[in-house]
């Protein structure tokens, strides 16, 4: 668990208590997934089932080096086959309103801003809310 918290540390502006990445595994495990490449971790994702029909992404991340080679794709779409199997019919995240590298990412993966959330970071800064229908 330590190579995802320490790549979480390095490329994600939110902190978190180590302890949510035991919790989140525990809760979903099917939902916490990592990319490896060379016996390293790069990337992972990290969502939960929140409803019979709803899903959430909480993270997702990719080693900056390893960036623009299709992992967070490769995450994110691997994460959709495991909801889909399990019936889900939406799966929703939150996205800082100023990542416009986030935003069009997940716009390419036909995710839709439905909301605006004030003050939802730690910085203050307000984020979308995205869902994706499936």
């Amino acid at each position: 668990m330590f190579p995802v918290i320490k790549l979480a540390s390095e490329t994600l502006t939110e902190r978190y208590n180590p302890s949510l990445f035991n919790y989140f595994y525990e809760t979903f495990n099917h939902g916490f997934l990592v990319a490896e490449t060379h016996h390293k971790i790069v990337g992972f994702i990290v969502g939960v089932k929140t409803s019979s029909e709803g899903a959430r992404i909480l993270m997702i991340a990719v080693s900056e080096k390893q960036r623009g080679q299709n992992i967070g794709s490769a995450l994110l779409n691997h994460f959709l086959k495991v909801i889909i199997i399990r019936k889900i019919k939406h799966v929703k995240l939150e996205a800082k309103i100023s990542n416009n590298v986030a935003i069009a990412f997940y716009r390419k993966h036909r995710f839709t801003i439905i909301d605006t959330i004030p003050k939802f970071y730690q910085s203050g800064e307000d984020a979308y809310t995205m869902c994706l229908m499936l």
